[in-house]
């Protein structure tokens, strides 16, 4: 069963006994992060929170409570995105790429329910109020300072909403993007958007900025968790990510009109942050940010968001999160990307057996590959190619493998390349972009990358002597000794 809002996705953590809530008074500034991320780097991520009485700037107590690292472990994101493992949604996405047309007209008649579910996964308008303008706030009533807003960290430019969806619409196609970028807040009515080159909402805005014309943009805060994760992931920007969403959910997702925007919001939303970008206008300053490097983002200029409505449900929960050095909950939002795009990737690179993004490398720095390896070179086959999907140009270290390692080990995968490596002659260097919060690079978004073939070399490769064998037990032995274990009385772990 799909989880229609925030508030029901809180209530199955709370069932699921992954949801701890905090009675006591919290301030916003600063000492709910450190709360959080105590508990987010805890084994295994920690438990979801939820503050009851977030205390805000003026000293007095938010009638909001906050919730954060609501997606913060496998476990809670599997409830999320309700299956058990989500190697699950990646096995769907597989099944829908290989749909063969099958002979004789029952074979294509039992093909028509797995038709069908596709057609369910589009977005649908909701009738009638939405239970997210329930609150409805214009004019003098706008006022963002009633909301608990979290500044993270010590030389953060101000408070930011960080667990966002940002809606807007391509110009010129009519496609809707929703996407997941950081929002500083500025005053009252006003804030700072933080939408990288690489986004597209950034090229939205930029097209937008070229006419001359005034983009509409609406910020969702709590929705139902598979429309969140959707915000996160690095679809393509034909693919609408309230129809991915559906997928997920296997049903589609509840839209509703924005009161004072040409825009569809989220209907069953917490909160929804209305207004607009006059490109005509200066940008604003925005940041420094601690951000998921583990380093402060340096300010700089980006467009600012005139409020014109704020709307909300009865009693809206505010959800949040916050970056720094890893792991943080947007790991597990990141590992689930990875486990379900995993498909989608091998369907242009199909001899890619698996890959891994380790939580220090922060998703971009390192990127663990596993490949069936066919022929002398094909590790610098599946490097360029990685390079050339999406995001994934962003990738500064890759580090290719045979298939028979476990690249979801970072122990076992570092230990197998760096007896398999040999610097000079595995290492390959380019250039290309990188991430916009990269503070290594030698330009902005511009800067080098590496290629690490760490998979066993082949004569043609230049390597002419033998290529030896893991030392591994032999089966018989071991498990004659695993039978034996109790008897031994020799104890394991800690």
């Amino acid at each position: 069963m799909s989880l229609d809002s925030f508030g029901e996705f809180l209530s199955a953590l709370d069932a699921a006994g992954e949801l701890v809530r905090v009675r006591a008074p919290v301030a916003v500034e600063l000492e709910l992060c450190a709360i959080a991320d105590r508990v987010m780097k805890s084994p295994g991520g920690g438990k979801a929170l939820l503050f009851e009485q977030p205390v805000l700037r003026d000293g007095s107590r938010s009638t909001y409570p906050v919730a954060i690292n609501v997606f913060g472990s496998l476990r809670r994101m599997a409830i999320a995105l309700g299956v058990d493992d989500l190697d699950a949604i990646g096995a769907r996405i597989s099944e829908l790429l290989e749909l063969k047309v099958p002979e004789g007209i029952l074979g294509k008649l039992s093909l028509l329910p797995r038709l069908l579910e596709v057609g369910k996964f589009p977005p649908r308008m909701r009738s009638g109020s939405p239970p997210c303008q329930a609150i409805v706030w214009q004019g003098d009533e706008i006022d963002l300072q009633r909301l608990p807003i979290i500044t993270c960290w010590p030389e953060d430019g101000g408070p930011y909403i960080t667990l966002p969806m940002v809606i807007s619409r391509d110009p010129v196609r009519g496609i809707r993007n929703v996407g997941m970028y950081r929002v500083q807040q500025l005053g009252s009515r006003t804030l700072a958007m933080h939408w990288q080159r690489h986004k597209v909402g950034a090229a939205h805005w930029r097209v937008m900025a070229e006419r001359g014309a005034t983009m509409p943009v609406c910020i969702a805060i709590g929705a139902d968790p598979a429309s969140v994760y959707a915000a996160s992931a690095p679809l393509p920007p034909t693919v609408d990510e309230f129809l991915f969403a559906g997928f997920l959910r296997r049903e589609p997702v509840s839209l509703a009109k924005a009161v004072t925007c040409d825009l569809e919001v989220p209907a069953d939303a917490e909160i929804v942050i209305e207004g607009y970008i006059d490109p005509r206008e200066p940008l604003v300053t925005e940041g420094p940010f601690g951000d998921h490097t583990g380093f402060y983002s340096l300010a700089d200029l980006y467009p600012c968001v005139h409020v014109t409505a704020v709307t909300m449900r009865e009693n809206p929960v505010y959800a949040t999160t916050i970056v720094g050095r890893p792991p943080m909950e947007d790991f597990y939002l990141g590992h689930a990307t990875e486990r379900i795009f995993l498909p989608l990737l091998k369907l242009t690179i199909p001899e890619i057996v698996d890959y891994h993004m380790p939580a220090e490398g922060i998703f971009h720095n390192l990127v663990f590959v596993s490949i069936d390896k066919q022929y002398p070179g094909h590790a610098y086959k599946v490097m360029n190619a990685m390079w050339g999907q999406g995001l994934m140009a962003l990738a500064k270290l890759l580090v290719v493998v045979d298939k028979d390692v476990n690249v979801r080990d970072p122990q076992e995968a570092w230990w197998v390349a760096l007896n398999n490596l040999d610097p000079e002659r595995d290492a390959r260097f380019t250039m290309g972009p990188i991430d916009v919060l990269d503070h290594s690079s030698r330009a902005f978004t511009y800067g080098s990358k590496m290629g690490l073939d760490a998979t066993r070399k082949w004569p043609e490769e230049g390597f002419e002597r033998p290529w030896p064998g893991r030392v591994v037990m032999d089966a018989a032995t071991d498990a004659r000794v695993r039978a034996r274990w109790a008897e031994l009385g020799i104890p394991l772990g800690a």
